[in-house]
């Protein structure tokens, strides 16, 4: 079987040498490259063109959708693959509409990782059995409270959301971010508007409630 070539995108070191040693012990899969932001995801995907990228959802940097589209967009040939820890509906809706051919929770063992490193390079989608029901449950039910003004949040706003409730200031979100005080600012404003939410406080129970943000 040819080899396949792939590209790992996670902020957190041990995370993506722990996946590279994984993915190493099969000989038809090779590692071309790990990082660690969106931007380097870009550079790294015109400098190697892999046949996979894996990356987590909250890449430092640009927002994931933006990281997904502009993949696909310079490399025709990458598919992606989601690693997250999230399995609310509009994270993975966002993920598949954006462009990724699967999303695995970071929950899952290793043997569901292989599968569906196995299954998106054949050409076909992979979702966690998890985030499957979630989204079943999610069509089943449509008039249940929430969904919607999650899925009206962008990549970037839900970024906030995420750092809001971990509790960050504007000012430590926008050094985290790499974008001004100024439109972290916006970006609240935007969110609180969208979700008719008034006090920071209720926007962390939001995000809580909703799988914005791990417990």
């Amino acid at each position: 079987m040819t080899q396949t070539n792939i590209l790992l995108g996670d902020h957190q070191c041990v995370v993506r040498e722990a996946m590279h040693l994984l993915i190493e012990q099969r000989s038809d899969l090779h590692v071309v490259g790990e990082v660690g932001t969106g931007e380097a995801v870009l550079e790294a995907v015109v400098r190697h063109e892999p046949d996979l990228l894996i990356m987590e959802q909250a890449l430092p940097g640009m927002p994931t959708i933006d990281v997904i589209r502009k993949t696909i967009e310079t490399s025709s040939r990458t598919k992606v693959l989601m690693l997250s820890a999230q399995e609310n509906r509009s994270a993975v809706e966002g993920a598949l509409r954006s462009g990724a051919a699967g999303y695995v929770v970071k929950t899952a063992c290793s043997k569901e990782l292989m599968e569906a490193i196995d299954v998106v390079r054949d050409g076909r989608s992979y979702l966690s059995p998890s985030v499957a029901h979630h989204l079943v449950n999610a069509i089943s039910h449509p008039g249940d409270s929430g969904s919607g003004g999650a899925a009206s949040l962008t990549a970037r706003e839900r970024q906030v959301v995420q750092l809001i409730a971990e509790g960050l200031s504007s000012k430590e979100i926008a050094a985290h971010l790499g974008v001004s005080h100024k439109t972290v600012e916006s970006h609240r404003a935007s969110v609180m508007e969208k979700l008719d939410i008034h006090k920071a406080s209720a926007l962390v129970r939001y995000a809580i409630r909703e799988g914005l943000v791990a417990l």
